[in-house]
């Protein structure tokens, strides 16, 4: 099978990429190779796959790219929570003006296969059970609260502490972000791409994906790279709030290998679907656990509980992901301590 990869050349990019050359496919390398990724020069394609230097929302770059190509793996994307609204356009256009694009030029060429980089975020705040109400969804957290240290939500009819749990793919979904909105948008244009031209389409909604190569010192990089920036320093890692926050972190090796096994599967499924995976590993951490264990592994300083937060950061989100181990027989293999250790050993892009 020729996969065409966009953002190939990037952190969870090349790693599907080194996972489907390894699996006897054939890989072509699509990336912008934009500074806000890049911090260094990208490594060179592994042997196998070759790389296109352009950005996905090049049209006529895209129809070049796509001949001969049986399916696509979409990962490019502007990722995080950004510096400020100010980000939005550029939000938009990378993540939703380019997905549209490259899902016209997909149409145009007739490919009909698409495995999307999901996210998360899509469903903002995770699954809460209130012990009188059940299954609850509080709303956004208030300033009033977030400034008096009160993060945990309540429930919203009756105020009590509510009970997080893991959030499954048919949980409604509230993006409180404009990242998690381009999210969400690029999974409501590849369903209607399927629909209308025949396609099948899967969303791995990615939950905390960590791991050697992440960028360093961009305000795009997720809290992993943030706290092993700060320990490459010397620094003690900022943890905001209260740090018992909780997250699912998942390998990117785990995370590459659920790509492919979602891309192999394509052809069993029936034309004109689309279907979301929450790619998560099943064992959820605290943050403030993170970057003890990530501090200890790197013999870094102990990690400063700041109070601080971000008004578009959720509480709690950690994933079920019994769906895309049932169906796609997927298994993540790196457990927490032995990927922190790696990732404290390897170092980040750009280091």
């Amino acid at each position: 099978m020729r996969v065409l990869v966009t953002g190939g050349a990037g952190f969870i990019g090349s790693q599907v990429v080194e996972a489907l050359v390894a699996r006897g496919h054939e890989a072509v390398v699509y990336d912008a190779l934009l500074p806000s990724a890049h911090t260094a020069p990208a490594p060179a394609a592994p042997d196998g796959a070759r790389l296109i230097v352009a950005d996905v929302r090049d049209r006529d770059a895209l129809a070049a790219a796509l001949d001969g190509v049986d399916a696509v793996s979409h990962q490019a994307a502007m990722v995080g929570l950004g510096q400020d609204f100010t980000d939005a356009p550029d939000y938009v256009a990378c993540n939703d003006l380019g997905t549209s694009v490259l899902l016209a030029a997909m149409a145009s060429a007739g490919v009909r296969r698409l495995v999307l980089a999901g996210s998360m975020v899509v469903y903002g705040e995770g699954r809460y059970e209130c012990p009188r109400h059940g299954v609850v969804r509080p709303g956004p957290r208030s300033v009033t609260d977030l400034d008096a240290g009160r993060f945990e939500p309540v429930c919203p009819s009756c105020g009590a502490e509510l009970h997080p749990g893991l959030v499954g793919e048919d949980a409604p979904t509230d993006p409180r972000n404009v990242y998690a909105a381009t999210k969400l948008a690029q999974e409501h244009l590849s369903a209607a791409w399927a629909r209308d031209t025949g396609g099948a389409a899967v969303s791995l909604r990615y939950h905390n994906v960590y791991g050697p190569g992440m960028p360093r010192d961009t305000p795009y990089a997720g809290v992993a790279s943030f706290f092993r920036s700060a320990l490459a320093r010397g620094e003690a890692p900022q943890v905001f709030e209260d740090g018992r926050q909780r997250r699912d972190f998942v390998h990117v090796r785990d995370v590459a290998a659920a790509n492919v096994l979602a891309l192999e599967a394509l052809d069993d499924r029936a034309q004109g679907t689309f279907a979301a995976y929450n790619a998560g590993s099943g064992e959820p951490r605290t943050v403030g656990e993170m970057a003890a264990v990530l501090a200890a592994a790197c013999g870094g300083p102990v990690p400063v509980i700041t109070g601080a937060y971000r008004l578009g950061d959720v509480r709690h989100i950690t994933a079920d992901s019994s769906r895309l181990r049932g169906e796609l027989g997927w298994k993540p293999g790196v457990r927490f301590a032995d990927g922190m250790r790696e990732f404290a050993a390897a170092g980040q892009r750009g280091a």
